[in-house]
């Protein structure tokens, strides 16, 4: 391990949309996070994250589960969503939290090479699902294609996207290093960094090429699917029932605009931070790097508890379900009141329903 910290600087390049900066001590900063009551928001910020993300995600995996009226293909790929969100919650914000409250890496030599992969693995696994979600959508509303996707092919869909993410994440655990750093020949902390091959210049090649995939071109994407699709539902008119689909329209405009500034503005000040400091290593140096790069964390973070509302509570069924599930609606059995049925559910995916029920 290094023996100063401008030789250990030159490892924090981060190729990862939540690598954690904060393995790395600076201790002749300025660190606001070591104040009292700097670190009380934080926990509360970060509980909060966690609580909601941990409820709304577990909620639209079980209702999916519980109800065979939600079992169709787009659902699965909103429960892939989830359950991405959800390890987003478990393996990123509680150890991101602690290691900023401490500022040294507690969890051991092996989480240290599986913790970066596990986070880089689930938020490549839901931004690749955004996408999939939007094309899918695309597909069934602007182009009319009433054929929906086998389950098999859901499945190899799924299992192709974790295959990708584990790919794409995998130098996260490759190039890294455990070790223990002298702070002085008395004090000496455990770290867990990045270690490039070669100069620094290989880890900022990657680091610019994850926020390419894990924002510039899903956003791009979801932006394109979703503008084709609000206009095809602006252009589209029924001379008849008008003004009820009017409403619908509104409302499925709302939602897909929402879902596509959700993810941009949630997702730009983290990754517009970790270019920055690709590009000029002397960011690391700022007052407050530490509390800065924590509160664009949990802005990042927010979209995790956000995603069930977009896909879940904006939609009657999903929403029925809910509160079927949490008791706050009527009691139910086999599916919640208002549910469609079978037979109209073989060609329309619930989630859908606002989207494509009847003609526009």
């Amino acid at each position: 391990m290094s023996d100063n910290l401008d030789d250990l600087s030159e490892y924090t390049n981060c190729c990862s949309t939540i690598e954690m900066y904060n393995n790395i001590p600076f201790p002749d900063l300025e660190d606001s996070t070591k104040l009292l009551g700097v670190q009380a928001i934080l926990i509360l910020a970060y509980s909060t994250i966690i609580l909601f993300g941990v409820i709304g995600n577990s909620l639209v995996i079980y209702v999916v589960y519980k109800f065979k009226a939600l079992r169709t293909v787009t659902n699965f790929f909103i429960v892939n969503l989830a359950v991405a969100d959800l390890l987003v919650n478990t393996l990123c914000l509680p150890f991101t939290l602690i290691n900023t409250l401490h500022g040294e890496w507690r969890f051991g030599q092996v989480l240290c090479f599986m913790l970066p992969f596990s986070q880089g693995l689930a938020v490549h696994v839901s931004t690749i699902t955004l996408n999939i979600i939007a094309l899918d959508r695309h597909r069934s509303i602007v182009y009319h294609l009433e054929t929906k996707l086998s389950k098999d092919m859901c499945t190899a869909v799924i299992v192709l996207t974790w295959a990708i993410s584990a790919v794409l994440a995998s130098p996260l655990a490759i190039f890294r290093e455990f070790g223990t750093f002298d702070l002085s020949p008395e004090q000496s902390i455990q770290v867990c960094t990045e270690k490039w091959p070669g100069s620094g210049m290989d880890g900022t090649i990657y680091s610019i090429s994850m926020l390419l995939l894990q924002y510039g071109l899903p956003l791009a994407i979801n932006s394109f699917a979703y503008i084709r699709i609000w206009s095809k539902l602006k252009n589209h008119a029924s001379p008849a029932g008008r003004n009820d689909r009017h409403q619908r329209k509104r409302k499925t405009t709302k939602m897909l605009v929402m879902v596509v500034v959700v993810f941009a503005v949630s997702w730009l000040p983290l990754d517009a931070f970790q270019l920055a400091i690709d590009i000029d290593n002397s960011v690391l140096d700022m007052k407050d790097f530490k509390l800065l790069f924590t509160m664009f964390h949990i802005v990042a973070m927010c979209s995790t508890f956000v995603n069930p509302i977009l896909y879940g509570w904006m939609n009657n069924n999903y929403r029925t379900a809910f509160l079927s599930v949490c008791k706050c609606g009527p009691k139910v059995h086999s599916q919640p009141r208002g549910f469609m049925n079978r037979k109209t559910l073989r060609e329309k995916d619930v989630s859908d329903t606002d989207l494509k029920s009847t003609k526009f």
